[in-house]
């Protein structure tokens, strides 16, 4: 089973949440973080996860061989790490790797480590800067800067870990971030999986005409100035300080609310410790979450878009997408006309963003589908799956 978590732990965490629902709590009553307490609150997480795991700190060092930025610009020579979990699996199985999104942190998969760890080794991390990761200072100054921040921890993480041939999964700004990955160091990825990935439109792509009318208005001028001072959604759960958990709280349920089918996305006791969870990620030391303005012009349109790099990608791919997911299939078409290696989009039904999440056993699906030729003997006997839409 995974890590034994005492029942008093999660009392205390149940008390702390508790505490903070009065209408007038006490200002000077903070609610604590840490990377411990990040550590305690995903170990309560993964205390829902039956297969076995390991959990570690793997030393990255202080930056990059031969680099004179350090992760980055940082006045310490300390090393820095990445959380790291592994789950126990099958001698043989391929590897696959998991990297969380923007404002997410590894314990977004707590409900599909089970299922995957019976087919493959699973390790999922922290990007730097983002969970119980490291969090140095962030002090880029450019999109290359801040691609670099991602993309060189990263493989920094993976030779300590000793990795290669292995499969590469990324949500969302974690896709983006695999994406790059992949078409810098390809000879490592054997497979890559992007979920809902962010980055493939730009502001030129003639889609973005509601955004310059928006920009026009108050609301607008006064949203892309907050968005170029890098004012993150972080932010606003530190600064209300004891009403924060409160916030999280919100957003966990209306976010999980069960919107596309009648089933509920997360138990109470998921909610909770989730909830725990995020607020935990969200109000510690701003760090990785500082490279929004960076990577994206407001609206979330890609400053250096994947679909630029289409052409040049080396590396056989599979987009999964919910079908009500806000982020647009139709820039993986777009890149796919130019990809010159195998690529695949397949859309789960019933969810939306946070497919792995919504929807589970279609996520399961399509990804037992995208990994069937390092999965299966004869590949070109498999069928599509029922329930999922290939695009």
């Amino acid at each position: 089973m995974a890590e034994e978590i005492s029942k008093a732990e999660l009392q205390s965490s149940e008390s702390t949440f508790a505490k903070t629902r009065s209408l007038w709590p006490s200002v000077l009553r903070w609610i604590p973080t840490s990377t411990d307490r990040i550590i305690a609150a995903e170990k309560r997480l993964l205390s829902l996860v039956k297969t076995p795991y390991v959990q570690e700190q793997v030393n990255i060092g202080s930056g990059a061989p031969g680099s004179k930025v350090r992760w980055f610009r940082s006045s310490s020579n300390e090393p820095r790490f990445i959380n790291t979990v592994t789950f126990d699996s099958k001698e043989g199985s391929p590897t696959l790797v998991m990297v969380h999104g923007y404002a997410a942190s590894q314990g977004f998969f707590f409900k599909n480590f089970d299922y995957l760890a019976k087919y493959f080794k699973v390790i999922a991390i922290d990007q730097l800067g983002w969970g119980g990761s490291s969090r140095p200072d962030f002090t880029c100054k450019s999109t290359e800067e801040t691609e670099a921040w991602f993309i060189d921890s990263f493989e920094e993480w993976r030779k300590a870990k000793d990795l290669s041939n292995f499969i590469l999964l990324g949500h969302s700004f974690g896709g983006y971030v695999a994406a790059k990955y992949a078409l810098k160091h390809p000879e490592h990825v054997q497979h890559l999986i992007l979920v809902g990935p962010a980055g493939f439109s730009s502001e030129s792509d003639g889609k973005s005409e509601w955004l310059t009318r928006f920009r026009a208005t108050w609301k607008g001028a006064i949203l892309n100035h907050l968005w170029e001072s890098n004012f993150t959604p972080q932010k606003l759960v530190r600064g209300l300080g004891p009403w924060g958990p409160n916030l999280v709280s919100k957003y966990t349920t209306a976010r999980f609310s069960p919107r596309y089918s009648a089933e509920g996305v997360l138990t109470e006791d998921e909610s909770k410790l989730l909830t725990d969870y995020v607020y935990h990620t969200l109000a510690a030391k701003a760090s990785g979450e500082l490279c929004l303005k960076y990577i994206f012009a407001f609206g979330a349109f890609a400053r250096m878009p994947l679909l630029n790099s289409a052409s040049e990608w080396k590396v056989p791919t599979t987009f999964i997408y919910g079908v009500q997911d806000w982020m647009n299939y139709q820039g993986a078409q777009e890149a796919r006309k130019q990809m010159k290696v195998p690529c695949e989009i397949i859309r789960v039904p019933q969810s939306g963003h946070f497919v792995f999440l919504e929807n589970p056993s279609g996520f399961h699906s399509a990804m037992l589908h995208a990994c069937r030729r390092i999965l299966s003997p004869h590949p070109d006997d498999e069928s599509f799956p029922e329930g999922l839409v290939s695009a």
